[in-house]
């Protein structure tokens, strides 16, 4: 890889992992948090949830931002709200005080999630960005297994509340990079006016093309299956499996695994066999995995190890559809990139904010429900697939 794709891919993985380091580092804490407060199970995720509608939403707003005022404006801005609030997070008497400075601090977080993408599409297209992307998601999955560790490391001496400092502290550092180290990608002469109408008619036209909506929402299926294994992770592992906090860690880190390792052969892959074809035979393997491990567990296989093993194999699936699935949806939006980008990744953070809804109502303490939501994430990928790729236009150019 370049020497100049290398620098930015480094940059914004480790931007975009400002909102994933705010949620996989404070997994091994929620049931502590539960326990303090001394709610109920379900009331420590809904600060996922919270969390995560905010993180969704706001992206509508931050990438028209992005089109209108350059790349950087609304990143320092989204940076200093997530610091503020991570802080305030810290400090939070109640549980009901937490779950509203979550969802603020999902405000601040949305930017370093939708606009990292937009700079990409500055840059590059085609399998270039793909390489780019699957670098950046490279340094991303630094956080999922690096993450609960330093979580569950700090919280043992300090407690649950030293998790959002430590966020608070690792923000303070993006803003310093995005101020001395990320060029400005988006010149003067190609912003786009201030103009609400614009906008709008951005939006219609987003949601207009059956192309960008059905990749976006087939990366969402898969968004929605990890966000679904997110809202029980801790309890199912420390509660039914028995593991320590320090436990729960290590066998988080190596459910990332998987995605870290093909991810990286996704640009590769996509260069060779196009595409389209890449995300048709990866959302397969991802529902055969899922469907597998729901066949698994109604015979009654209740083993952690295969329980780790199947979300492993997933997440090696997942690592080739989110990365591509980002890249074709965007290939033919240059100009509305960031606001293409922002309405993604909305898309994205709703399903999984829905999932986490559902899961979270309906978990017993036992794997079954995270096993039946991630067979059926996989099904409706694979139903959407069939719906967006028989289109011959992008099969050929992709």
């Amino acid at each position: 890889m370049k020497p100049d794709l290398i620098k930015m891919a480094l940059m914004l993985g480790l931007l975009s992992c400002v909102g994933p380091f705010a949620i996989d580092m404070y997994l091994p804490a929620m049931p502590a948090m539960a326990e303090d407060y001394g709610v109920p199970t379900a009331m420590s995720q809904y600060t996922l949830v919270s969390f995560f509608i905010a993180f969704g939403a706001c992206q509508l707003f931050y990438g028209p931002a992005a089109d209108m005022f350059g790349r950087k404006p609304p990143l320092y801005f989204g940076l200093v709200v997530f610091l503020l609030s991570s802080i305030g997070c810290a400090l939070a008497p109640t549980i009901e005080w937490l779950i509203a400075l979550r969802f603020v601090q999902g405000v601040g977080a949305a930017a370093v999630m939708s606009i990292p993408r937009a700079i990409i599409r500055d840059r590059y297209t085609g399998t270039e960005a793909t390489r780019l992307m699957t670098t950046v998601m490279l340094v991303i999955s630094i956080s999922p297994m690096l993450a609960p560790l330093v979580g569950s490391l700090l919280m043992a001496p300090f407690g649950w509340p030293s998790v959002f400092y430590a966020v608070a502290l690792a923000t303070v550092a993006s803003l310093l990079l995005i101020r001395f180290a990320l060029p400005e990608t988006l010149p003067v002469d190609q912003r786009v006016p201030v103009n609400p109408a614009a906008m709008l008619g951005a939006f219609r036209v987003l949601f207009r093309d059956s192309y960008f909506m059905g990749m976006t929402l087939i990366g969402g299926m898969g968004t929605a299956g990890f966000f679904s294994f997110l809202s029980v992770a801790a309890f199912l592992y420390t509660d039914y499996y028995g593991l320590t906090p320090s436990q729960f860690s290590l066998a988080f880190a190596v459910n990332a695994l998987g995605f870290f390792a093909t991810s990286q052969f996704a640009a590769n892959l996509c260069e060779r066999f196009g595409g389209v074809s890449v995300v048709k035979w990866a959302v397969a393997g991802f529902a055969l995995s899922g469907l597998l491990h729901l066949l698994l567990n109604l015979m009654g296989v209740d083993d952690f190890a295969v329980l780790v093993a199947m979300l492993l194999l997933a997440n090696a699936f997942l690592g080739l559809v989110v990365p591509t699935t980002m890249v074709l949806s965007l290939d033919d939006h240059g100009p509305i990139a960031g606001t293409a980008a922002a309405l993604g990744g909305t898309l994205q953070m709703m399903l999984g904010a829905v999932a986490i809804g559902i899961v979270s109502a309906v978990f017993d303490g036992a794997p079954r429900t995270l096993v039946v939501a991630i067979a059926v994430c996989g099904a409706v990928a694979v139903l959407l697939s069939v719906m967006t790729l028989r289109q011959p236009s992008h099969a050929v150019t992709t």
